[in-house]
């Protein structure tokens, strides 16, 4: 038994981290240095045919291939979680929007051919590569290896690469926004929803490193979100969907007065260094149909003649009446002027000012590397095969190097990669973190990057969707025992230490809550913007078993038929060669071990964990092998026996004399919560571990069997390894599942149990119930698996179906990120029996609860009748904190670290009137 050190394992874990994150970066550069043929001239009559990733592979009516398409072979490839991909040649996506024969496209497509010897030749040298690609200033996107692109049912693209977080990023720094938008009579009608698509617009080119606000602007100035008054708050995804919501509210009335509006955006602006925003790119972007004031003065007063905050306009509508007002607005500001006169001109004018943000850095060939927040890429594939992968990118701009466009600052694009965030915690491997350990990062915001209890998705009817604000999950929502929020300031701020906290977790989703003692370890992962911090439980968590067998042994334990490992950990790299991609992780093992594929990358600690405990676990087949031939010494009603080890080896016996449909549904992927994943441990491991040694742990494992005749509990037993000088590490745990038909005769023989299952027909109720109140036994089947507790303002007795049935969405609504408070309840084992009385209409009726010996399962005895009275059925509704806690949880300004890099100004950048339309 050894003892585990946090801050070395931490440390360790993170060095790998990096590492693995540095190989990616330096993908990126290769592709960045090599992104274009070095002296292409823009031709306008180019002629020039490339693979476009809609178009390839169809024919017209006649057969032939359709123009731009073309064959382009396609084959399933388990890295790319099995979507057809070609592997020996990217292709090219443009959106519906977005003509493919431009000669922007053409010559854009042209000049980023040679990419595809680059994209090749990376994913050689590290085959752990996923997506690479280039995104282009003009609209194309460039991805290897190739795909088909699925439209949308419409049969429309709108994905544009401009408009994703890593484009934006790359090629701007950081930035403070304040959006001003006329909502005077005369935006009425068609204009007001071009405003409006415009708002939306620039809010999706604004990320967590950007801070914003919206003043809507008429006889008076008003903030369309009034909590944000006066301020600027943080562009994640949760205040930018917000910001959408109260946008598409607003109404026009009143005359259009346009210079208190830019005074107030000053203001705001200016205030920012108190502490709040990125400080550094500032911009006021006005959204307006005229502009009829006398308001020179209020850029004398606030803006000249230094010009840091640059001004964008977008004269909305047809009418021109005001161009040249609105105009000089912006050429006197440093920003841009676009007439937005259609809802299509919307998307291409909004971009224009990244090209303007991204002057100074372009000048100043200022080749920053960024990094993504985690995000799903449930836009770029719409298929089965992606499943909503959570990921995080790396990127990086492209700049014109041609030096007569110097002055002008030429952003051709941006370059990146993904890296699915699965792949980077593979690397803090769930075996040296003990039973209730896990690793988890965050960015410079605070936000959840990865943490095991982060559940960005939500079920719509069949379809998994990701919740609106999955990826502004702040760490303080999490670890919400960090009051003091000590842990999250020294991980944002790039500490290394460590930290103790008293916890609460709740395990079985949520349903049953466990006290435990974590211990935090954190350090930064150099290069980029995350944090890595580990737990470690106090007991289990801060030993680990070591032992040793050798090969020959445990490789013929390995071979037994009820034997398997967890095939979401790595005890060796299948990800490297394409020819092992398809093993399982037992079958890559095993041609390991067996010296079949010598070369293969394997965790040595782990296969020596595996080893041994396929060797001392394997009399339990024999075991219960000779159970299943001598069915007359097998109690009736065992289903299934299985047994778990800490590095993942589990063992199951089924037995016969039960419908085998039945069977299936143990230890199958449906329920993760019952086998060992990534994230956790199974649910029955964790729970057992927290029991003595020797004692019985039963629980109804939440399953839809109702109705399917038969209910089952689950038993566990712990067996313990001990030391006489250190704690004990649990190792096996044995289980067994039992049918509700056999249960009443297996507790007939336990303490008082006869008595209250023979009275139960008379006058009183009788259930057995778990230490979290889950009825384990009751005479109505209904009743089973439901939640047990006393309700005093209801008086009486509350049976619980679900702690959230009444939290049902309808359709249409949005959903909106709350605070909610659920019961929960734990029963004190230092309670034998107690008995008390609960108030029932008119009169009161008696309970006796019994703990029985040797588990953690109670005897409750209740009064039947009372008065004639029914026992009422209450449904508990969790209570919502929403409203009360709303407004300070969007204006609060946790700490972050800001970027690094910031470039928000260069004195050679030029503005004229040739810059605009």
């Amino acid at each position: 038994i050894e003892e585990v050190d946090g801050e070395e394992l931490v440390k360790k874990f993170a060095e790998e981290m990096e590492e693995m994150l540095g190989r990616k970066m330096k993908s990126v550069k290769v592709i960045t240095t090599c992104s274009v043929k070095a002296k292409h001239t823009f031709n306008g009559g180019l002629m020039f045919d490339y693979y476009n990733s809609l178009l390839i592979n169809t024919v017209d009516e006649d057969g032939n291939p359709v123009p731009l398409g073309g064959e382009f072979p396609l084959e399933e490839n388990e890295h790319f979680n099995k979507l057809p991909v070609n592997t020996q040649q990217s292709n090219i996506q443009v959106p519906t929007n977005v003509y493919n024969r431009d000669p922007d496209i053409l010559n854009g497509a042209y000049m980023s051919e040679a990419l595809n010897e680059v994209f090749i030749d990376n994913f050689q040298k590290d085959p752990t590569l996923t997506w690479q690609y280039f995104g282009s200033s003009t609209g194309f996107f460039r991805l290897y290896p190739g795909i088909q692109w699925i439209p949308d049912e419409n049969g429309v693209v709108t994905f544009d690469c401009r408009n994703r977080n890593w484009y934006i990023q790359a090629a701007t720094s950081p930035k403070d926004v304040v959006i001003v938008v006329d909502v005077s009579g005369s935006m009425k009608g068609l204009r007001l929803t071009i405003a409006k698509h415009t708002i939306n617009t620039i809010l999706d080119t604004l990320g967590e490193n950007d801070f914003v606000n919206i003043i809507a602007y008429s006889d008076y100035v008003r903030y369309v979100e009034p909590c944000f008054k006066g301020m600027l708050v943080q562009a994640d995804l949760d205040n930018r969907e917000h910001f959408k919501l109260l946008v598409e509210e607003l109404h026009v009335k009143g005359e259009g007065k346009v210079k208190n509006a830019m005074k107030e955006s000053f203001k705001i602006l200016n205030e920012v260094s108190l502490g709040q925003g990125s400080l550094c790119n500032q911009a006021i972007m006005l959204i307006t149909d005229g502009a009829m004031e006398d308001f020179q003065d209020v850029f004398e007063e606030f803006n000249w003649p230094e010009r840091r905050v640059r001004v964008f306009t977008y004269l909305i509508g047809r009418e021109m009446t005001f161009a040249e007002n609105v105009k000089w607005i912006a050429c006197n500001n440093k920003g841009y002027y676009t007439h937005v006169s259609t809802l299509a001109d919307v998307q291409e004018n909004v971009m224009e000012y990244l090209h303007v943000l991204s002057r100074p850095m372009v000048i100043n060939h200022d080749h920053d590397i960024i990094w993504t927040e985690a995000y799903m890429d449930s836009v770029l594939f719409n298929t089965q095969a992606q499943s909503l992968l959570l990921m995080t990118s790396v990127a990086m701009p492209v700049f014109s190097k041609k030096e007569e466009t110097l002055s002008h600052g030429i952003l051709l694009g941006v370059v990146g990669t993904d890296v699915p965030l699965r792949e980077l915690m593979r690397l803090a491997p769930r075996y040296k973190l003990g039973i209730h350990g896990y690793a988890y990062l965050i960015t410079n915001n605070g936000y959840i990057l990865s943490h095991p209890d982060l559940r960005p998705l939500y079920k719509e009817g069949k379809k998994l969707k990701p919740k609106p604000n999955y990826n502004s999950v702040d760490l303080s929502e999490v670890e919400w025992e960090d009051t003091e929020e000590k842990l999250r300031t020294a991980m944002v701020k790039g500490e290394t230490g460590t930290l103790s906290l008293d916890v609460r977790t709740s395990v079985d989703k949520g349903r049953r809550v466990m006290f435990l003692k974590n211990d935090y370890f954190y350090t930064i992962i150099n290069e980029t913007p995350f944090s890595l911090g580990i737990v470690l439980t106090r007991g289990y968590g801060r030993y680990i078993f070591i032992g040793n067998v050798s090969v020959e042994e445990g490789l013929h334990d390995l071979l037994a038929p009820d034997l398997t490992i967890a095939n979401e950990w790595t005890y060796c790299e299948t990800d490297i060669d394409p020819a092992h991609r398809k093993l399982s992780q037992l079958q890559a093992v095993m041609l390991y071990l067996t010296g079949k594929e010598p070369h293969l990358e394997c965790d040595g600690l782990l296969l020596q964990q595996t080893l041994f405990d396929a060797v001392v676990t394997a009399p339990m087949e024999a075991y219960w092998t000779a159970l299943m031939l001598n069915t007359s010494g097998m109690d009736e009603g065992v289903e299934t026996a299985f047994l778990g080890t800490r590095s993942g080896l589990t063992r199951f016996q089924r037995y016969t004399g039960i419908e085998k449909r039945i069977a299936k549904s143990f230890l199958t992927s449906t329920d993760k919560e019952n086998m060992f994943t990534l994230d956790h441990f199974p649910v029955w491991y964790r729970r057992a571990a927290e029991y003595p040694a020797g004692q019985f742990l039963y629980y109804m494992p939440r399953q839809e069997t109702r109705g399917r005749g038969h209910t089952f509990t689950e038993q566990t037993h712990t067996q313990t390894h001990t030391d006489t000088h250190k704690q004990g590490h649990t190792k096996h745990f044995l289980y067994c599942c039992l049918c509700q038909s056999c249960l009443t005769q297996i507790f007939l023989y336990l303490s008082n149990c006869y008595l209250c299952l023979f009275l139960s027909s008379q006058d009183i109720n009788c259930y057995v119930i778990d230490n979290h109140g889950f009825v384990i036994i009751s005479e109505q089947r209904k009743d089973v698996s439901s939640h047990t507790c006393t309700d005093t303002e209801k008086n009486g007795l509350s049976r619980l179906s679900s702690l959230n049935s009444s939290a049902h969405k309808k359709k249409g609504d949005i959903l909106q990120p709350c605070d909610t408070e659920y019961p929960s309840f734990i029963y004190e084992p230092s309670v034998k029996e107690t008995n008390s009385f609960i108030k029932c209409g008119r009169c009161q009726k008696m309970f006796v609860v019994q703990q029985i010996p040797d588990s953690n399962l109670l005897m409750l005895v209740v009064q039947a009748d009372c008065d004639s009275f029914p026992v009422p059925v209450v449904l508990l509704d969790p209570a919502v904190h929403n409203a009360s806690v709303k407004c300070d949880r969007m204006r609060s300004q946790k700490i972050r670290r800001r970027p690094e890099s910031c470039h928000a100004y260069h004195p050679q950048v030029s503005f004229s009137l040739a810059d605009y339309p």
